[in-house]
């Protein structure tokens, strides 16, 4: 009997949440094999699948950086792959990749959407691919580096700052000598930002008193801002902002569900504060991506970036409800499902 192969496809597109059951449908059917490859074209199965905040944007039909998913496609989305066969000299059987399989167990992609993994450090793991060492902790780097440029002695303030790109950001800002503060959304979260990876404050943003211990701590206002949230969080750094702050808006996962976002009622600080806001893609800086694996590994050996995942069993059949408690702050760390434990056998 053949192979079969399980995928996730876009049924309908969703107007606020993404419902389970709903939004997607699981399609069965046989694998695809080294006999249907086409010169250039790779045979992957899936290991770890990547879950990201810009996916419900992907499922929104209007112009963004990258196409909507369309209605029947499988689900964009990054993942960790084996190689199963190769017509390509980009990677050989039994190789590694990072590949945009998108939610499905097996598939055929071109060369040009594949990527031979990179190297691990000493301490690194295979999942890092997913997050230190893939398109999350190069999301924190471009955005800290290039845009937040944080100082020795200034005040950096990360918001999601558990999550999986805010955390390795808030350690970047450490790295350049910045006081940081980060918000999370429970007690575990900012108990593990401040004691282990030792940002100076760290704040759960369903506190009561949240506005109140915001203010107080900021006393000298706030020279980086690097914002993964959105809404009001991004109201009350507005109204702390120092002269000349920068504002790196790297998301609003607050307002991905909404069908009215919230806008900033503060935005006018804009103007007498003098604030650079700046929103980016990590695409932008694609002609970089070496030059940042080859710092943020460095960091990872050192112990100078400490990382934390929230690894989710039960493969293809799982996604859509992982998905889902992505948006109500389940995870601390990097997101991902595991489709197929790489120490398993792989087979055609």
């Amino acid at each position: 009997m053949s192979r079969q192969s399980i995928q996730m496809e876009l049924a309908e597109r969703p107007e606020t949440n993404i419902i389970p059951g709903q939004t997607f449908r699981l399609v069965s059917g046989p694998a695809p094999t080294a006999a249907d490859l086409q010169d250039g074209q790779l045979l992957v199965e899936s290991l770890y699948i990547s879950l990201d905040p810009a996916m419900r944007g992907w499922l929104q039909d209007r112009p963004s950086y990258l196409p909507p998913v369309q209605i029947g496609e499988v689900m964009r989305a990054g993942a960790i792959a084996r190689v199963l066969a190769s017509k390509s000299a980009v990677a050989a059987p039994g190789d590694i990749v990072s590949a945009f399989l998108g939610f499905a167990e097996v598939g055929i992609l071109p060369e040009a959407a594949v990527q031979k993994a990179f190297p691990l450090p000493p301490n690194g793991k295979v999942t890092d691919l997913l997050g230190v060492l893939g398109f999350t902790g190069m999301t924190a780097y471009f955005g800290m580096t290039k845009i937040g440029k944080p100082k020795q002695g200034e005040t950096v303030v990360v918001t999601a700052a558990a999550g999986a790109t805010g955390s390795v950001a808030a350690q970047i800002a450490k790295i350049n000598g910045a006081r940081v503060i980060g918000t999370a959304g429970s007690e575990e979260k900012v108990g593990w930002l401040k004691e282990e990876l030792g940002l100076d404050v760290a704040l759960n943003y369903k506190d009561p008193d949240f506005q109140k211990k915001f203010k107080e701590a900021t006393p000298d206002l706030i020279d980086v801002f690097f914002d993964n949230v959105g809404g009001e969080q991004l109201d009350m750094a507005l109204a702390r902002a120092n002269k000349f702050s920068r504002f790196v808006i790297c998301g609003g996962i607050s307002q991905y569900n909404k069908t009215e976002p919230q806008g900033p009622k503060n935005f006018l600080n804009v103007i007498t504060q003098r604030i650079h806001i700046e929103g980016f893609i990590v695409l932008d800086y694609a002609t970089e991506f070496g030059t940042a694996l080859e710092q943020l590994a460095q960091w990872l050996a050192e112990g100078k970036i400490q990382r934390k995942e929230t690894i989710v069993k039960g493969g293809i059949k799982a996604a859509e409800e992982a998905l889902v408690s992505l948006f109500t702050g389940q995870n601390t760390g990097k997101l991902m499902i595991e489709v197929k434990n790489p120490e398993g056998d792989s087979k055609l």
